[in-house]
């Protein structure tokens, strides 16, 4: 789990919610303020960014490069957080905030989960419902 004490089955439904006429296709984890987002897999850190709708992001490859996590609205990232570290299932890469376009009374984690294509770009993959992934 991205958060610790979160219920997978909170999860159901939220990837196909509509957002603005389109598909969400991740889902929202509430959570208080700071509150620690957590490595769901070993992996790599493909991409830290800081995007107008996501605010500050977290993409993460898992140690196949199959599939990419994607965490959003961060408040900030976890001390020396770097592109390219080896992370550890569990290790924090930051804390829930409300960057990007996140209602600024609502923190939560936007967390996505997608297949990579064969070139393994962080911007591009199919997205899979994370319920399906982490349960």
């Amino acid at each position: 789990m991205p958060i610790d004490g979160v219920s997978i089955d909170s999860f159901k439904g939220g990837f196909e919610e509509r957002r603005g006429g389109r598909p969400h296709e991740a889902i929202d984890i509430l959570a208080p303020r700071n509150t620690p987002i957590l490595a769901v897999e070993s992996g790599t850190i493909a991409k830290l960014f800081n995007s107008k709708a996501g605010g500050l992001t977290v993409y993460q490859f898992d140690p196949s490069q199959q599939y990419s996590y994607y965490y959003a609205h961060l408040d900030h990232y976890a001390d020396g957080l770097k592109e390219g570290d080896h992370l550890k299932r569990g290790q924090i890469l930051g804390y829930v905030g409300v960057s990007g376009n996140a209602p600024k009374n609502t923190p939560h984690l936007h967390f996505a989960v997608y297949r990579l294509t064969a070139e393994r770009h962080w911007w591009e993959g199919t997205p899979i419902d994370p319920y399906d992934i982490l349960r």
